[in-house]
């Protein structure tokens, strides 16, 4: 026994099965390209959180190491090792306060020379 198809006058068949195989091809045309763009605005919100909290610990740390009485060279160093690969710090003393501003890419490798950057400041009293 063979199943017939039913078709209507014209020789095509219902608007219920056939009709409907290209609907889920076109849904993930549209769909595919809006999950990728929210894949990507995450993985750009992750990196740039990451390196904000990597640039303040830096600003922190080379804050201390200031207030204590550090020599501007140590401090440098110390902020290109917590804060990473491009991490610039900006160094000052005023009078009772020991200032450190880091700034540091918020990508790596390729678009470590973009234009997003990740900066923090940080302020310590100096110990007398």
């Amino acid at each position: 026994m063979t199943r017939a198809r039913a078709r209507d006058g014209r020789g095509r068949a219902p608007a219920g099965g056939c009709a409907e195989r290209g609907a889920v091809t076109a849904e993930l045309a549209v769909g595919l390209p809006v999950v990728a763009l929210l894949l990507v605005a995450v993985l750009a919100l992750t990196a740039a959180s990451s390196a904000q909290l990597r640039a303040l610990d830096a600003a922190r740390a080379g804050a201390r190491a200031l207030a204590i009485g550090q020599e501007e060279a140590q401090v440098r160093a110390l902020v290109a090792t917590v804060g990473g690969e491009g991490a610039v710090a900006e160094v000052q003393r005023d009078g009772t306060w020991a200032v450190v501003e880091v700034s540091r890419p918020v990508g790596g490798g390729w678009f470590a020379h973009g234009p997003l950057r990740a900066t923090a400041r940080a302020t310590a009293w100096v110990e007398p």
